[in-house]
């Protein structure tokens, strides 16, 4: 099949209804039950069950239908990659970063990279780690920006920076007038954290690890922001990065000893990163080492 029939098929298959799927494809709903038959033919099988005008994929079909996806992303894998090659300076990058990253870093990052490129295009996906890192394995994104590390051979990684780690705590409270603290100390602390899914969920419950406590949780958020606003008001303590905090007014940061985490560069290492994507990677390297404002001036 062409690029356009399997694109047919998957809408065929997800509508379960040639009208339906006609008018979404805009293709006459004869041309489509054509289709589906001279495709039977050829696979030799058929591939949908018949309830009246509901067609409904078979075992075959289910088969036939995953194969079809895989190839249809590959495909326009392919149509990007050739458009990239064709203009080199004036490709796509498909980023995809945790929400804390779109406040500073990653704007700092696009802007000094289309001062070098300014043809270069970006669609940006935001999310929780975990998803994030679901849309480079999928396909869906080309390069995450995310924090921690993680925890998978099939992810490659490339350093971006390291970020101090502080306890949040109401202003007035016993540990404000601290210059730093160790997350020991605050053990009989009620904590207000990330929900199971964020990075920096994964980074307390590896700091509470280490410190050989079992923390009081009495709030979990999606949100950095909301977790100061939370402390703010006197519900708790939090774990956050030093410079992705919100600075509201009624807390204080007090940084963890020794306490930093990682952020980074990830993709999915069986696939390889089409040209403007490996060159925003390349470059992200230079703005890690430092080089970011020579290399956005050449």
């Amino acid at each position: 099949m062409v690029h356009d029939e399997i694109e047919w098929f998957i809408t065929i298959a997800e509508a379960e209804n040639l009208t339906a799927a006609g008018e979404r494809l805009a293709v006459s709903q004869p041309t489509l039950s054509r289709f589906v038959g001279r495709l039977e033919r050829e696979v030799g099988v058929a591939l949908f069950d018949r309830h009246g005008r509901r067609l409904a994929l078979n075992a075959y079909g289910r088969v036939y239908l995953e194969r079809a996806r895989r190839a249809h992303a590959q495909l326009d894998a392919a149509r990007r990659e050739i458009d990239d090659m064709r203009r080199p300076t004036r490709g796509v990058v498909r980023l995809a970063f945790l929400h804390s990253f779109g406040i500073s870093l990653v704007p700092q990052l696009i802007r000094a990279f289309r001062e070098r490129n300014p043809g270069a295009g970006f669609t940006l996906a935001q999310d929780s780690v975990a998803t994030v890192v679901e849309h480079i394995e999928t396909g869906d994104a080309d390069l995450a920006i995310v924090a921690p590390r993680p925890m998978r051979t099939d992810m490659a990684w490339q350093p971006i920076a390291q970020q101090n780690l502080a306890l949040v705590v109401p202003r007035g409270h016993r540990f404000a007038g601290r210059t730093s603290i160790g997350l020991a100390e605050a053990a009989d602390e009620e904590f207000i954290v990330m929900q199971h899914g964020f990075g920096m969920r994964r980074i307390f419950d590896e700091l509470c690890a280490s410190a050989d406590i079992t923390p009081t949780i009495t709030f979990e958020s999606a949100e950095l922001a909301t977790i100061a606003g939370l402390v703010g008001a006197g519900l708790g303590v939090g774990v956050v990065p030093v410079d992705d905090a919100n600075r509201v007014a009624d807390v204080v940061f007090v940084p963890l000893a020794g306490e930093t985490r990682e952020i980074g560069l990830t993709w999915f290492r069986p696939r390889p990163l089409p040209v403007a994507a490996e060159r925003f990677r390349v470059f992200v390297g230079e703005f890690a080492a430092g080089g970011a404002e020579s290399a956005a001036g050449q």
